[in-house]
């Protein structure tokens, strides 16, 4: 089994919290969203201590915890391995941003594959090698628009990484919203760039913000999300969207535009995206199939000019050669029959009703001081009362609740009293009875500055 490279964990020593903890709730977190998969071997505590520039026994603490959870496997000669627990009908998990599978139109996928199946020579060309571009009646349906060229890619996560293949360099500024998406951060800190965290409050980047870094800094590059931001929901109205554009042309900035959310829209009118919007046509534009069909199928893509869409190209050859071709056939033909639409309209009836109960739950929820309020997407931002501390709550609701802590998102602020709450992927009911636990969790977990002990133990 190869060992895992563990995403950065951001560890400080200034915040009153005991660094080991921080390993702890960090590792922990990771593999319940399962950015740590079950059965990966961790680095060996002196190795990992080495990366972190902390004392062996401080990793070796956090280990500890890990294993005492249940969530970490010990073998002597062989290492230390994740073993995490399967899902269980008694555990309401808000940890995961994702659509809920028992929406998922099966019998049409059903119907697209079986007719497929019968059809030799579409099938054999399907198998064959293609473009790096991707399948061109997929790219043709997704620039119906007429502007920017179209790359298909694995994912809006690897939309991400080849940019950063693309370029950036090590050393160079990124802006980020803040907090912001792990597997956004976590792929320009390999990278090597250094990023600005810009605060996002109700109504998305804070654009005050964004002009003041302007004024002191020349980034590579602006990376955003306006519409239902992850973590927190939010969504940029069009004046700070022009703004925001107004603002990297004149600081020559290009922007890239994470859109993955903008098709769940429960309730409201929709606003253009910054690509709708520029005149230059400059914007790069992220797109995937994942939030509003099958995630399992990993299609996104990026909209941008030709000479991005060719250097982008370029990289993706030298990581995958291509995108599925069967997955991308697949879910053109869902789309161009009509059936990607309908799916949708029922993805936003029952993500309206969801989005209804954690709201409505929150608000009877005296233990949460302030929470966000989206027209759509997947995810809410919640604050919790008192000075409590997220991370605590979610240890102690082990087993019962999970969730992500506001630290998983963290860039240049650590968030320890937030949390973000993904609903889509559950029922109201469960809605209802886990912020039900949450709230009593939150009501018993100590306040900060009560601060953890040190478990006993032997350190060999």
């Amino acid at each position: 089994m190869a060992r895992v490279d563990l995403p950065a964990i951001p560890l400080n020593p200034e915040s009153g919290e005991p660094l080991y903890r921080q390993l702890y709730v960090s590792i922990k977190a990771g593999i319940q969203s399962g950015a740590i998969g079950d059965g990966v071997r961790l680095p060996a505590t002196r190795e990992l201590a080495g990366q972190l520039g902390v004392n062996r026994a401080t990793v070796g603490l956090a280990y500890e915890l890990l294993e005492k959870e249940g969530l970490l496997t010990a073998h002597v000669g062989r290492g230390t391995f994740v073993h995490a627990p399967p899902a269980s009908d008694g555990v309401i998990s808000f940890a995961s941003s994702r659509p809920a599978s028992e929406l998922f139109p099966v019998e049409a996928v059903q119907r697209i594959l079986q007719s497929t199946a019968r059809d030799g020579e579409r099938l054999r060309s399907l198998l064959q090698l293609g473009s790096p571009l991707g399948y061109q009646p997929l790219r043709e349906y997704l620039a119906s628009d007429g502007s920017g060229e179209v790359l298909i890619t694995s994912g809006c996560q690897q939309a991400l990484d080849l940019l950063a293949r693309a370029y950036v360099q090590p050393g160079d500024l990124l802006m980020v919203e803040d907090p912001v998406y792990p597997g956004l951060r976590e792929v320009f800190h390999r990278s090597g760039a250094r990023l600005i965290g810009l605060p996002v409050g109700e109504i998305g980047l804070d654009v005050e913000a964004l002009e003041l870094a302007l004024r002191r800094e020349h980034p590579r590059m602006l990376l955003v999300t306006p519409d239902f931001q992850n973590p927190t929901g939010a969504t940029l109205p069009v004046e700070a969207r022009q703004r925001i554009l107004e603002l990297v042309g004149r600081h020559g900035i290009p922007v890239v535009e994470i859109a993955i959310y903008r098709g769940l829209r429960y309730e409201g009118d929709d606003i253009p995206s910054l690509r709708d919007l520029d005149a230059s046509r400059s914007v790069i534009h992220i797109g995937s199939f994942s939030k509003i069909a099958f995630p399992g199928l990993r299609v996104g893509w990026v909209n941008a000019p030709r000479e991005v869409v060719e250097r982008l190209a370029e990289a993706k050859q030298w990581c995958d050669l291509h995108t599925d071709h069967l997955s991308q056939y697949l879910l053109h033909e869902f789309a161009r029959s009509g059936a990607l639409e309908a799916h949708r309209r029922q993805a936003l009836e029952a993500g309206r009703e969801r989005l209804r109960a954690a709201v409505e739950s929150l608000e009877a929820c005296r233990e949460v001081e302030h929470f966000t309020r989206p027209q759509g997407g997947m995810s809410l931002w919640a604050t919790l009362r008192g000075g409590v501390e997220a991370e605590r709550v979610l240890e102690m609701l082990a087993g019962r609740v999970t969730f992500l802590p506001g630290t998983a998102f963290a860039v240049s602020r650590r968030h320890v009293h937030s949390l973000r709450l993904s609903f889509a992927g559950l029922r109201p009911q469960a809605i209802r009875k886990g912020i039900g636990i949450l709230s009593e969790g939150a009501r018993q977990a100590p306040a900060a500055g009560e601060r953890y002990g040190t478990p006993h133990m032997a350190i060999v």
